[in-house]
């Protein structure tokens, strides 16, 4: 679901690919669509939840956190081999950058969260017998 989001455009409160994103709006937007789980619409506030992840335990689908005094929060879902996919601002679209190289990311990282998943529902809850008796 996330690659899907790559190259759309950045709109501030963005939170769907028919009109773009803005970083909270992306990562709400494809958790909403994988998984029954509901985002805040804030990346403070989704800084606030799951369980925090070091960052020699990062895992794809984790969600990465920056903090710049002039720019604010950023939050962006780690997806593996040290980059993160995210909506970086008006000039770009969604994109993935590297988390650790890149000196601005580095500098601003603040840290991960695991957002943990409910079990998916069982839709099928009939049971199957099975005679040892039986030849077939």
């Amino acid at each position: 679901m996330a690659y899907e989001q790559l190259g759309k455009r950045y709109v501030r409160g963005g939170s769907n690919p028919q009109v773009g994103f803005d970083c909270s709006g992306l990562t709400r937007y494809v958790f909403q669509s994988s998984f029954p789980v509901s985002l805040p619409t804030s990346a403070p506030a989704q800084f606030n939840l799951g369980l925090k992840v070091e960052r020699d335990e990062l895992q794809p689908g984790d969600l990465v956190f920056f903090n710049n005094r002039r720019r604010g929060w950023h939050v962006g879902l780690y997806v593996g081999d040290g980059s993160f996919l995210h909506a970086p601002n008006r000039r770009r679209p969604v994109s993935i950058s590297p988390l650790f190289t890149d000196p601005y990311w580095r500098a601003n990282y603040v840290g991960a969260r695991r957002i943990l998943l409910t079990e998916p529902a069982v839709s099928d809850t009939s049971t199957v017998t099975v005679d040892a008796t039986s030849n077939n």
